[in-house]
């Protein structure tokens, strides 16, 4: 059975909800909402998943492709509010595309006159393109975004052109998701991996599972904040380097040694390295009135090596 994060919200959820690209957010999300007693449908393109979702009991569950408007006929349910939280069907720049903009259209195409309340879309900061170490809240300039970003930017602006349709619509722009079962740098030193490839001397940005379910339901719940985009992250970036030293650390091996030499083609256009910058979640705290539970990566990992559920 799925755990469901503890989450506040000064508002109540809406009656009901559809999650679109119902994956790893997706499905905790749901899991927590229908908790909360939300009628709650989803859409994935995994069976798999499917099965998972009409397993947890799900009002409504359909499986298909985002971006191919069939699935519009097989959704029987109203719904007052929607989530998209899909993720790159791969392929590259056009799975893209697929996902994030011609999901996004089908989306809102099949919105049209349902009198949905609330439309959240979580977004990514790897739209921001800015490097050096600077610090980066939503004013940041996004006009040099790398080629993906460029796409997702396209997606966050369909959502503003359509703005007329919702009473409220929020773009969370997530850092790096990890979360129960989903660690992939615990998983390399569990594995033996005393040498990692790249550089740890840039800094990373991160978000647990459980706050990006928190910060979706603040969105939901919260009638009153400014419509647009917040940053989800972390109250305390730092660098990977300090990261991977906590976690040999706390499994009691040597700190890692890194390998600028040995990265992906795409790192190694970047120096070795992902970009290099602070994302500021102050707007988030303020407005939505959401705070991490996991402040750092230290209390997050944390509960994942101390939850034998999470592997």
């Amino acid at each position: 059975m799925q755990n469901t994060p503890e989450i506040t919200h000064s508002s109540p959820l809406p009656k009901s909800l559809m999650i679109f690209g119902c994956g790893y957010v997706g499905s905790a999300l749901a899991a927590y909402c229908r908790a909360s007693g939300v009628r709650v449908g989803a859409l994935t393109r995994n069976p798999e998943k499917a099965a998972h979702l009409r397993a947890m009991g799900l009002d409504e569950v359909i499986e298909g492709d985002l971006d191919d408007p069939s699935w519009h006929a097989s959704l029987k349910g109203d719904y007052e509010a929607v989530v998209n939280c899909v993720s790159s069907a791969g392929g590259g720049i056009g799975g893209y595309r697929k996902s994030y903009v011609d999901g996004q259209r089908a989306i809102l195409d099949w919105a049209t006159g349902k009198g949905i309340k609330s439309y959240v879309y979580t977004s990514s900061t790897s739209v921001y393109p800015q490097d050096g170490g600077v610090t980066v809240d939503e004013s940041a300039d996004t006009t040099e975004a790398p080629e993906t970003g460029q796409v997702i930017l396209e997606s966050e602006q369909l959502i503003a052109d359509a703005a007329a349709q919702f009473e409220h619509w929020y773009v969370l722009r997530l850092a790096g998701i990890y979360g129960p079962r989903r660690h992939y740098l615990l998983d390399q030193l569990r594995e033996g991996a005393g040498v990692i490839p790249g550089r740890g001397d840039y800094t990373l940005n991160l978000i647990h599972l459980d706050d990006i379910v928190a910060a979706i339901c603040a969105a939901l719940a919260n009638s009153q904040a400014p419509l647009g985009i917040y940053n989800i992250a972390d109250d305390s970036p730092e660098t990977k380097a300090s990261l991977m030293s906590w976690l040999a650390e706390e499994l009691r091996l040597s700190p890692p040694r890194f390998d600028p030499d040995h990265v992906s083609p795409r790192l190694q256009r970047r120096g070795g390295r992902m970009p290099d910058r602070k994302i500021l979640n102050t707007k988030a705290k303020r407005e939505l009135g959401w705070t991490p539970k996991y402040p750092s990566f230290r209390e997050g990992y944390q509960a994942i090596l101390t939850d034998k559920n999470s592997d």
